[in-house]
């Protein structure tokens, strides 16, 4: 690719990468809110977050296969539209059924976008020899926080507020989608023989494992880090959403400054550094400390979990040609089941028991994942 191409291309998907959470940021800040409103008990709130893993594990085995065939910027053109509509929908549920109803069609719609996303910018780092996945996931990390910032901070009704970012993201990624230049032969590839287990690559394995523990963190952070900071200070309609905005902030400076440190001391050395704090944060949040303190708490554990699923996309993307597509939507299934599967499971925990155990339960998961760094030699990204 010429440098023109290669510029155009770079900052066309950074930009979708900011769009695409962009509403979902809202939806989290909104949780508490919802959960107060219907009336629901952690371990009902805990259900109905159980629905978008449902949908979405699934839903990204298909949409690997469907970008191989149509590829990602097709993909971009038809379920931003779709993924704007669904997140409303949580707004509309009136008890627990038609929230996980509302929640399960938002999971299938994201999963295309997610698995398109990282597609598109793994094939543009080997294209045309540039880094830029920790940016990438940079302005993923900020369109959640602003998204939770505007719906915490701007006087709007929640409908309003989500309206509002739906609209951006819809005209954004379109708009994107139809700009972005083609990368090689995309879209006319036919999908490669499915593979069984034991033929997938131990890498592939490995690192999707090493995600699995950090996304998981990341996903309770995302759905109960508001929950966990209103319950400190004993009101579900406070600005509890700043919890959200302090982790997605932090997370997204983390990504920024990613592609730099990584040069600077390699992947697998970035992956300690950062899982190290995520470890570090978690150990303020549910220490017995004052309530002031909660912001440094989610503030290391979004710098703490900046860089694994940057890193780990880069190393799956480098593995195979052939299976690009189908090696990220594998890693993506796992990576994302962590990010899913997490809230639901530490939210049942915390029905048991409180939401400061159901927090710690996290630590474990962290001290595996700094062993399966080193896993991530495999796939440095160009430089």
């Amino acid at each position: 690719m010429d440098r023109h191409l290669t510029r155009k291309a770079t900052l066309l998907i950074m930009l979708v990468f900011l769009l695409q959470p962009l509403a979902i940021g809202g939806w989290l800040a909104l949780i508490p809110v919802v959960k107060a409103n219907l009336l629901l008990s952690k371990g009902e709130l805990a259900i109905a977050l159980m629905a978008m893993p449902m949908a979405l594990i699934p839903s990204l085995q298909v949409a690997g296969r469907a970008i191989t065939r149509v590829g990602p910027r097709r993909i971009f053109r038809i379920f931003f539209p779709l993924q704007a509509l669904a997140v409303l929908m949580p707004l509309y549920a009136w008890g627990l059924p038609s929230l996980f109803a509302a929640l399960f069609l938002l999971g299938a719609m994201a999963a295309f976008l997610e698995v398109a996303i990282n597609v598109y910018a793994g094939r543009l780092e080997k294209q045309a020899g540039v880094m830029i996945m920790n940016r990438c996931h940079g302005f993923w990390a900020m369109g959640i926080m602003a998204g939770s910032a505007l719906v915490a901070l701007l006087a709007l009704t929640p409908l309003e507020a989500l309206l509002l970012l739906a609209l951006v993201s819809v005209l954004g990624g379109v708009t994107a989608g139809f700009a972005m230049p083609q990368l090689g032969d995309e879209g006319t590839a036919k999908a490669p023989p499915r593979r069984r287990f034991g033929h997938l690559p131990r890498p592939l394995i490995f690192v999707a494992a090493f995600m699995f523990l950090v996304t998981l963190t990341e996903g309770v952070m995302a759905d109960w880090s508001a929950v966990f900071l209103a319950e400190r200070l004993n009101d579900p309609y406070s600005n509890a959403g700043i919890a959200v905005t302090v982790f997605s902030g932090f997370m997204a400076g983390g990504r920024f400054l990613g592609d730099w440190l990584k040069r600077l001391m390699g992947g697998v050395a970035l992956a300690r550094l950062t899982t190290a704090s995520a470890a570090l944060g978690l150990l303020v949040l549910i220490a017995p400390l004052p309530v002031w303190m909660m912001l440094p708490g989610f503030a290391l554990v979004g710098f703490g979990i900046s860089a694994a699923y940057p890193l780990g996309v880069s190393a799956i993307a480098a593995l195979d040609d052939a299976y690009e597509s189908s090696n990220i939507a594998i890693m993506a299934t796992v990576a994302l089941g962590g990010f899913l599967i997490g809230p639901p499971l530490i939210g049942l925990l915390s029905e048991a028991f409180s939401l400061r155990t159901g927090f710690a339960a996290l630590l474990p998961g962290l001290i595996l994942a700094l062993w399966l760094t080193r896993w991530l030699r495999p796939g440095e990204s160009p430089r």
